[in-house]
């Protein structure tokens, strides 16, 4: 009967010790109910990472800002347009920034922007000035983009602003040639700095408008920069400071302000495979095909991956690899 009694008393004390550690871990986080610890990083290994399945498709438009630092709202714009097609670049000065995205929409629901007249339309001649260059096939040739002189205009307003600086479409000259390409049609929104805005000149924003009725924002992908190679920008640590300070204070994403660098083709873990994996969200390109497997995170910035998509097939990348080593097979 006392030894009974004993281990009654042994069970409930067990109890109380258990429900004693229970409370001790409720009290330290601020709760009345248990709490579970689990390893961060063991929870998301077993977390599986999908392979996302991509579209290729064909951009006949390319755009880039000639020498950022010399672009000014003053002294104009240099652009250099890149097509495979012949193609029109307009440029619209002063455009409306919610006119613009009500135009994105239209373009979803109610009617292709595939013509400069398509897009001036959506956006109700909302602009300053529009200027419209033909652009050669494969020709890279220099497009100067300036507002008139008469136009007296040295700023586009303070900080949050109503009218984008520079907005330039970039479509299919030839109207037959839409049919060829999913891609009818590429919007560019571009700052230009003036007096009272001293960010420097970049793209902000960069849509690709399909002829089924979609648009998607064209991201930047980030690669491992070369440590032997100086970067591209010629921004000092100063100025890229207070190009950072005015992109946050306009509400803009901070990581347009990165800047570009030169690319390592190599992979960050093996140093030898080539880099072809993209990794979502972070749009890290760091990977080849024979690591790629292994990372549930990023190697370059630890960021959770929750998806991932190659940039070429294996048939692609052997045919690469002939035509860089020099081989001819029959």
């Amino acid at each position: 009967m006392g030894h009974g009694r004993s281990l009654q008393w042994m069970t409930r004390r067990r109890a109380v010790l258990i429900k004693v550690r229970w409370c001790a871990i409720s009290k330290w986080f601020g709760l009345e109910v248990p709490v579970i610890l689990r390893n961060s990083e063991e929870i998301e290994f077993n977390t599986r990472v999908s392979k996302k399945e991509m579209k290729q498709v064909k951009n006949p438009f390319g755009l880039a800002i000639t020498n950022p630092a010399s672009a000014s709202v003053t002294n104009g714009i240099a652009l250099t347009p890149d097509c495979i097609e012949e193609s029109i670049l307009t440029c619209y000065w002063g455009c409306d920034v919610q006119e613009l995205y009500e135009a994105l929409q239209k373009h979803v629901y109610v009617s292709r922007i595939s013509t400069p007249q398509a897009l001036e339309d959506a956006i109700y001649s909302k602009y300053v000035y529009r200027e419209q260059h033909f652009v050669k096939k494969n020709n890279k040739e220099e497009k100067y983009c300036q507002l008139p002189s008469d136009a007296k205009i040295e700023d586009f307003g303070i900080v949050p602003r109503s009218q984008y600086p520079l907005v330039a479409l970039l479509t299919l000259a030839d109207e037959d040639s839409q049919g060829l390409y999913d891609i009818i049609s590429m919007v560019t929104v571009i700052h230009i700095p003036d007096k009272k805005y001293k960010l420097s000149c970049r793209i902000l924003y960069q849509y690709v408008l399909l002829a089924q009725g979609q648009f998607h924002d064209l991201k930047q992908l980030f690669m491992s920069a070369n440590n032997n190679t100086p970067s591209l920008s010629n921004s000092s640590p100063g100025e890229q400071s207070t190009d950072r300070h005015l992109l946050e204070k306009a509400g803009l994403a901070e990581s347009e302000v990165e800047q570009y660098e030169e690319n390592s083709k190599d992979c960050v873990v093996c140093q030898n495979g080539k880099v072809n994996w993209v990794l979502l969200p972070c749009r890290h390109t760091c990977l080849c095909d024979g690591c790629v497997k292994y990372f549930q995170q990023c190697p370059m910035c630890r960021q959770f991956v929750h998806e991932y998509f190659s940039l070429c097939n294996q048939k692609e990348q052997d045919k690469e690899t002939q035509k860089s080593e020099g081989t001819v097979t029959s």
